[in-house]
């Protein structure tokens, strides 16, 4: 989801507006797993378009995704690179058992590997040695970020390539006009989270590229998405924004007047006529950023 990434020291089911994808659970992670699941489905296109982009130099047999939460990266990445087997890295359980059951539904099992692991501890487990290690949404939830990229740099095979993809924020889904009896509501519950995500997302929206260069990497090149989904074109995308501002109001609802609570709390009834469920004015609203690189 990384996430395109990241937490701190409780990861992407606790810690709620953040749909990163690494894991480590005070609550239980089905939640963040929707929330996974439906990114997964309104952000395919543009993942699909990003591991068309990647410079490889030669079709990648052996991929690490790191953060691979229920699969959107791992699943592209199979998709793009027939000949490829992929070791799928987390640290929830439940997420990797999704994964695991979402490969066998799409027979594609015998070439995904999952691994259970904390990519905050400094002895890693054995992941071989990757042509590729893709890690989206999901650095950014690192609490020790350039240890986790010095371990990357040590991982990769001369002449492999290092996908670091990231989410600008959480997406937007409302017009600036919406709802209609307060206007920018969606900014406000967004601008109420910010205290909360830069003591536990420190890295959130972080430039990659100087801590990549620092790590030992050169940046062969780097590239930014605009996301820009209307609603009509799938139905997820009204779950994907109840989810997402579900999340949003469990962290801002402190810091919300009455007026934008009650009218956030309207948007999240899912009986209302004014439900996110039954708005058709919607759409998913993001950047998404890219670097790719090589040990130097």
């Amino acid at each position: 989801m990384h996430h395109t990434h990241q937490h701190t020291r409780h990861g992407n089911s606790g810690h709620q507006p953040d749909h990163g994808h690494d894991g480590r659970h005070e609550h239980s992670d089905s939640g963040q797993a929707e929330i996974l699941d439906l990114d997964a489905e309104v952000l395919a296109e543009h993942t699909a378009s990003i591991t068309a982009w990647l410079p490889l130099k030669e079709q990648p047999r052996q991929i690490v995704d790191l953060g691979c939460g229920t699969g959107a990266g791992t699943f592209a990445l199979l998709e793009r690179f027939p000949d490829a087997h992929i070791t799928a890295v987390d640290t929830s359980a439940e997420h990797l058992q999704l994964l695991r059951e979402k490969a066998c539904a799409r027979g594609v099992q015998g070439r995904v590997r999952t691994v259970q692991a904390d990519l905050d501890n400094d002895d890693w487990p054995d992941l071989g040695r990757p042509d590729l290690v893709w890690a989206s949404a999901s650095m950014h939830h690192m609490a020790h970020p350039h240890s986790a990229l010095r371990n990357v740099r040590g991982l990769l095979a001369p002449g492999a390539l290092f996908a670091v993809v990231e989410l600008a924020g959480v997406p937007r889904f409302l017009p600036a006009h919406a709802p209609e009896n307060r206007p920018g509501l969606e900014e406000r519950a967004h601008a109420a989270t910010g205290s909360f995500h830069a003591g536990h997302v420190p890295h959130r929206g972080a430039d990659w590229g100087p801590m990549l260069t620092a790590a030992g990497f050169t940046v062969e090149d780097e590239r930014t998405l605009t996301v820009h989904i209307e609603g009509a074109r799938s139905e997820a995308i009204g779950r994907y924004a109840y989810g997402v501002l579900q999340r949003i109001r469990s962290v801002a609802a402190p810091a919300l007047s009455p007026e934008d609570l009650a009218a956030l709390d309207e948007l999240l009834d899912t009986s209302s006529p004014t439900s996110l469920l039954h708005r058709e004015d919607l759409a998913v609203r993001t950047e998404r950023t890219v670097w790719a690189a090589r040990p130097a």
